[in-house]
């Protein structure tokens, strides 16, 4: 024995594992370095007898490239494969194939199954056929074929109001319209987990921006009574679904908050259609909204409705002005026909097959309970069809996915910068199609590698 009373052999057990974590914490604070560092305020240019330095005319000095490979040699050293840009080789839903592999796949936005859909297949290839692969122009110039008018439509009535338009990005979508909306004169106020589209879109209108505390209506409330009235417009900025926590707003207290201030308000509903209500109709059916208690309701195509691009749904003054001057729409090449034709076909299909819906919700409802069980941080997760795994930190997170992707199942794990490090997680996006079988293997493999780590 020792004198601390435990036997040698007992010490040396215990030192590899002490000695992996102190190399761990070495490396992660040599990297922490090395990012504050590349992250520093670049040199005021030089003047005319100065030298250039480098790192202004070479790619390879740019401090965003710095990061990237820094995070990359900090991986490797660490043993961490890359999680990142796995290859896909066909239709990728509750399976995919990787590297002649077959996986359980928890990383896609493929909620319905819709995308690999034989009739959403048949109406892109009937568009081809028709239209082409691109219409070759702007809409507003040659551009516009009836397939784009069909979509547009579909969508209005979906959410019940007078129109809607589509842009050939989700991303673009939210920039263009906010950048074109509002100014310096206005404000935007948003939950503070809103989605980078609208942050990118509030920088280019020049509106002030400020941020209230996730999902706290309370909070925005008494924001709103501090600020309306400095500022001409104002908007408010929600997400339907979450898509790092899988949670949702309360809809009708913001909407009450949108009545009593006079203000506009937002819905992101990116990941809810589909996924919300009982038919699936998103966070308006959720709730029994109507239409006309959102000012603009956006959404993609590239989830649910198996497309690309994404929508903007409102009153016809909204839409009208969006068609004519959105920098995204006006500069933009149309939806190619094939795209805008299986979104439409998804869209169909969603009405149809409201049984996919409950599915998916049942799966959903599954995986939240079995990962509790298991051990898994899902934070506020409503079990929809999102689910995190919160694990701490970063490295955890990439050993975590690197461990179950071994064990023939694909989840991707968000990592600092994306989140803050002390949130790194795995997400799990459910399908539709995943089995009840898929869901209990899932759930072991996280509650058996979770213990490891």
């Amino acid at each position: 024995m020792t004198m601390s009373g435990r036997p040698k052999s007992a010490q040396r057990s215990a030192q590899p594992g002490l000695a992996a974590s102190l190399k761990q914490k070495l490396i992660q604070q040599a990297l922490q370095r090395k990012l504050d560092q590349a992250a520093r305020p670049v040199p005021a240019a030089a003047g005319p007898r100065e030298e250039i330095p480098p790192a202004h005319y070479r790619f390879e000095l740019h401090p965003g490239y710095q990061q990237v490979r820094i995070l990359s040699e900090g991986a490797a050293a660490m043993g961490l494969p890359s999680p990142f840009f796995k290859l896909h080789e066909g239709s990728a839903g509750a399976a995919t194939r990787i590297g002649g592999r077959s996986y359980l796949n928890f990383a896609s936005y493929n909620y319905l199954g819709l995308s690999g859909d034989e009739a959403v297949n048949a109406a892109a290839r009937e568009a081809i056929e028709r239209y082409g692969t691109s219409v070759s122009a702007s809409r507003l110039v040659s551009g516009e074929r009836p397939v784009h008018r069909e979509l547009e439509q579909a969508l209005a009535a979906l959410y019940g109001v007078p129109q809607a338009v589509t842009f050939v990005s989700g991303h673009a979508t939210n920039v263009s319209t906010l950048g074109l909306l509002f100014g310096p004169r206005d404000l935007i106020v948003h939950d503070e987990l809103i989605h980078n589209s609208v942050l990118q879109g509030i920088a280019l209108s020049g509106a002030k921006r400020l941020p209230f505390p996730h999902n706290d209506a309370a909070a925005l409330d008494a924001l709103l009574a501090a600020q309306r009235r400095r500022y001409e417009r104002v908007l408010v900025v929600l997400e339907g679904l979450y898509s790092m926590d899988g949670d949702y707003p309360d809809l009708p207290r913001f909407v009450e908050i949108r009545r009593r201030h006079r203000v506009f308000l937002m819905v992101d509903e990116a990941h809810s259609l589909g996924v919300m209500g009982p038919r699936g109709l998103g966070i308006r059916e959720h709730f029994g909204l109507a239409g006309s208690d959102v000012d603009i309701w956006m959404g993609t195509l590239s989830k649910t409705l198996a497309g690309c691009g994404g929508y903007i749904a409102g009153e016809a003054a909204l839409v009208e002005h969006l068609r004519h001057l959105a920098p995204g729409f006006l500069y933009s090449v149309g939806m190619p026909p094939p795209v805008a034709a299986a979104s439409l076909a998804a869209l169909r299909r969603l009405h149809e097959l409201p049984g996919r819906v409950a599915a998916l919700q049942a799966r959903g409802a599954q995986f939240l309970a079995r990962a509790r069980a298991a051990g898994a941080d899902t934070g506020t997760s409503a079990g929809l069809s999102i689910v995190p795994a919160i694990v701490g930190n970063s490295v955890k997170a990439a050993r975590l996915s690197a461990a179950l992707f071994e064990r023939g199942i694909n989840a991707q794990p968000i990592l600092y910068p994306a989140v803050p490090e002390q949130s790194a997680r795995l997400r799990f996006f459910l399908c539709s199609q995943h089995s009840e079988a898929d869901i209990e293997q899932a759930a072991q493999a996280l509650g058996e590698e979770l213990a490891k780590l």
